[in-house]
């Protein structure tokens, strides 16, 4: 019934900067928590950032003070603005909501 799309994803040199974007399908349901985790080839999927409908978010430790994650002035979509990326910040970034609901992830590359 919820079905999420990213976009924003590329190619950056370290230290560059990236924003993905989160649109629900739907705005008129109750979608929140809305969050973003990201995979490494042959790692686990991992959590990045949260937010709720009320603006409370959390952020791994690997990413505080460099991601930030905000709620658009459109209804159901979120933002990861991506600041000071390194190369251990490769990986497909999800987005996710309500704990339950998956995109199909956008690729995230750096290197020089």
């Amino acid at each position: 019934q919820v079905q999420l799309v990213e976009s924003g994803g590329g190619l950056v040199q370290p230290g560059g900067s990236l924003r993905l974007s989160c649109a629900a399908s739907r705005s008129i349901f109750s979608i929140y928590p809305m969050g973003w985790y990201r995979q490494a080839p042959g790692k686990q999927r991992e959590l990045v950032a949260t937010i709720t409908h009320g603006d409370s978010t959390n952020y791994a430790d690997s990413v505080k003070g460099l991601f930030t994650i905000s709620r658009g002035k459109a209804e159901n979509t979120v933002y990861l603005q991506m600041n000071s990326l390194q190369t251990e910040d490769t990986a497909v970034y999800y987005c996710n909501a309500l704990q339950f609901y998956w995109g199909q992830g956008t690729q995230v590359t750096v290197s020089s």
